[in-house]
C-alpha cells in the first residue's frame, strides 16, 4: 500500500489522476471502478479538467459503480445511478451505455447482484478501482464485519452510515437500510486500487486501514494485502497516522 499525504484537496485529485493515467495508458477499453460520495469529486474533477484538454479520451471506456441503494427508483436524483452520471459519466464523456450500477430496483436482488458479477467478469475484471472509505472503515458498502471473500450483494446498512448519508437527503425523507454493493472480493480482483480521502471525519478510519492490523471490523484494512493501491490523503484526513511524516515526504516524487 502506497500511502501519499497531500497539501490540500486540489492536490489529492491531481496525484491521483497522474497514477489513474498511468495505470490505463496503453488501454484500448479501461475498466473503471466508480465510487461515489465526497471524497472521489478531487478525483474525478482533476479528470474531467484533463478530459476537456484533450490529454484523455474515457469515451470508449467502461464503467462499473461500487452500489447502489436498496428501494430507490434508478432514475430518482437520490439514486447511484443518477450520482454516477453527474458527478462521473457526463464530466468524463463516456458513453452512458457503458456504465453499470448495481440494480437495487429489482424484483430479484440476488439474481441482480450474481448478474452483475458475471458482467464484470464478462468486462475482463476492473482495471483501475476509485475508492473513498466510510468513517467506519467501510469500502463499497462493505460495513464492518463484512467478510473479506464477499462478492456482490445485499447489505444492511449502519446506523452511523445511514446518519453519514442522511445529508444528501431532504428533511422527511428516510435514508435507506438497504444496498447493493460488490464485495471484498470482488473489489480486491480489480488490478489496481486508488482510494481518495479528504477530511479529519475520516482520520480513524484512514489510521485503522493502513496502521492497524487487518480485521473485518475495518473493512479497508484488507486493501493492505492489494499488490497496487494507491491512498491519496489530505493533511486533515492524515492527522492520526503515526507514520505521518514518512508519507509526506513520498509526494515530493510524484509531482
Amino acid at each position: 500500500m502506497e500511502v501519499i499525504i497531500c497539501s490540500d484537496e486540489q492536490q489529492v485529485g491531481q496525484i491521483a489522476a497522474n497514477r489513474v493515467l498511468q495505470w490505463v495508458e496503453g488501454l484500448a477499453t479501461p475498466v473503471l471502478g466508480l465510487a461515489t460520495g465526497s471524497s472521489p469529486l478531487a478525483l474525478y474533477n482533476e479528470l474531467a479538467r484533463r478530459v476537456a484538454a484533450g490529454e484523455v479520451d474515457f469515451s470508449h471506456g467502461i464503467g462499473f459503480a461500487l452500489d447502489e441503494y436498496v428501494g430507490i427508483d434508478p432514475e430518482s436524483p437520490l439514486s447511484y445511478r443518477q450520482t454516477i452520471l453527474r458527478t462521473v459519466v457526463e464530466p468524463l464523456r463516456m458513453d452512458p451505455a457503458r456504465v453499470r450500477v448495481p440494480n437495487g430496483f429489482a424484483p430479484d436482488l440476488t439474481a441482480a447482484a450474481l448478474e452483475y458479477e458475471r458482467a464484470i467478469e464478462a468486462a475482463g475484471g476492473v482495471d483501475v478501482q476509485v475508492l473513498g472509505i466510510g468513517s467506519n472503515g467501510h469500502i463499497g458498502f462493505n460495513e464492518p464485519t463484512s467478510s473479506f471473500a464477499s462478492r456482490t450483494r445485499v447489505k444492511t446498512l449502519t446506523e452511523q452510515t445511514r446518519a453519514d448519508n442522511a445529508r444528501f437527503f431532504d428533511e422527511g425523507e428516510r435514508v435507506p437500510t438497504h444496498c447493493v454493493t460488490q464485495g471484498l472480493g470482488t473489489i480486491m480482483e480489480a488490478r489496481h486500487v486508488v482510494m481518495v480521502v479528504t477530511g479529519r471525519h475520516k482520520a480513524d478510519a484512514v489510521a485503522a486501514m493502513v496502521e492497524g492490523p487487518v480485521a473485518a471490523v475495518c473493512p479497508a484494512s484488507i486493501l493492505q494485502f492489494h499488490p497496487s493501491v494507491l491512498v491519496a490523503v489530505d493533511e486533515a484526513a492524515a492527522v492520526r497516522l503515526n507514520h505521518a511524516d514518512y508519507f509526506r515526504r513520498v509526494v515530493d516524487i510524484l509531482i
